[in-house]
């Protein structure tokens, strides 16, 4: 079987197509990713192939700046708004248009794309092969009727023929690893294919030395806002406005770390690359660039998160309750649902409200069960490398319906 894997935007969407894609590698399938130029390395050392051919965030950046400046200001919509764009705005159709020839030439039977990818899904349905989404927060909250609009938009402008229903979108199904009964998609989302989040998905990483030499007789908080806060500011080098509702980048960190001060932990904070500016964190304070999260949350007491489904399905792997601080596109529905589901609280860009989050769920008993509940049910999904062997009995069921 020939598989095509597609994904744009950040790293965390290359992170959730990589256990799908090396699951089918590993079993012997012919995998090609495409992806734009700064998601290669995600793929590094794998037993597949990367292509480059997809929109780098520049030039998304630029075709999206008008989208982003002339959006709502009201923040109930607009960060619905926002989540349409980055999925099936402009770069869309330069996606569809850079994968049309790569599809000619590969021929894949399947295509896997991440939430936010709309190319690979215009494509597949062109050439009438079967497509699904990974686990996405995109895709948990774009709906067919969200989504027709502008995806209807892109197929004319990459001069498409075949007409796209507005639910073919999901015509053969999507992917999650989160357990039914801890659902994040809308309702009247069709069901998924579910398999359990790995412990790990860069098999490589290690705790770094200083992480080992932490006091344990504390609590340990990680707050980590994944790759969003690099983004915003990428875009922002790009010329890029962003609306009011979205929280300064430093700003932000400055204000974790003064709510992280006040709270009896040891606490290591990601800045993701982005500097914090002038702040004077005490001694139980660890900043840092980076940390191998999934490895991290094996031995952490809370999660400190922007909301993001990727960071979300790695707490709930390893059993850690979260506070959520959102900022765009599906983060404020995911901290929602994880308040209603009694997996953590929302907070908000607040220090007090984040220190009075983090020390609620560090003395809550009942949310740590539940989150404890969450994790078993997890531990019970089959191994995401089944997945391979399920998505080829769907291309064998497709050609020989066809």
């Amino acid at each position: 079987m020939r598989v095509l894997c597609t994904a744009m935007g950040s790293p965390s969407h290359a992170r959730a197509v990589l256990p799908f894609a090396r699951a089918l590698a590993t079993r012997g399938h012919h995998v090609l990713v495409a992806t734009p130029a700064h998601l290669t390395h995600v793929f590094d050392g794998e037993p597949l192939r990367t292509t480059a051919v997809l929109p780098d965030m520049a030039a998304t950046a630029r075709e999206l700046m008008h989208l982003v400046q002339e959006g709502s200001a009201d923040p109930r919509t607009a960060h619905t708004e926002l989540l349409i764009a980055l999925a099936a705005g402009p770069h869309a159709t330069g996606a569809a248009r850079a994968l049309l020839p790569l599809a000619e030439d590969f021929a894949p039977d399947l295509v896997l794309r991440d939430g936010a990818e709309l190319g690979g899904f215009l494509v597949a349905e062109d050439r009438g092969i079967p497509h699904l989404p990974v686990p996405s927060g995109n895709a948990n909250l774009l709906t067919p009727e969200r989504l027709a609009p502008a995806v209807d938009r892109r197929r004319a402008e990459a001069a498409l023929a075949t007409p796209v229903e507005p639910e073919a979108i999901y015509r053969y199904g999507r992917l999650d690893c989160i357990p039914a009964a801890y659902s994040f998609t809308e309702p009247g989302m069709p069901d998924a294919r579910r398999y359990r989040q790995p412990d790990l998905v860069s098999r490589d990483e290690l705790l770094p030395a200083w992480v080992t030499e932490l006091p344990a007789d504390r609590p340990l908080v990680l707050a980590a806002l994944g790759t969003a806060l690099p983004m915003l500011t990428e875009l922002r080098h790009h010329g890029v406005e962003l609306p009011d509702h979205l929280s300064d980048p430093a700003t932000l960190l400055r204000t974790i770390i003064t709510a992280l001060s006040r709270v009896s932990c040891e606490a290591i904070v990601v800045t993701g690359g982005i500097d914090p500016g002038p702040v004077t964190a005490p001694p139980h304070i660890h900043v840092t660039d980076r940390v191998p999260q999934p490895l991290l949350l094996q031995s952490t007491d809370l999660f400190l998160t922007h909301g993001g489904y990727n960071g979300i399905r790695e707490a709930v792997r390893a059993g850690v309750p979260m506070a959520v601080l959102p900022q765009f596109g599906d983060q404020p529905h995911n901290a929602d649902r994880v308040t209603d589901l009694g997996l953590g609280r929302r907070c908000e860009p607040d220090a007090d409200d984040i220190t009075a989050a983090c020390e609620q769920l560090l003395a809550d008993d009942k949310i740590q069960a539940t989150v404890r509940h969450a994790q078993r049910a997890m531990l019970a999904l089959p191994d995401v490398t089944t997945a391979a062997d399920d998505l080829a009995g769907l291309v064998e069921e497709h050609r020989t319906a066809g």
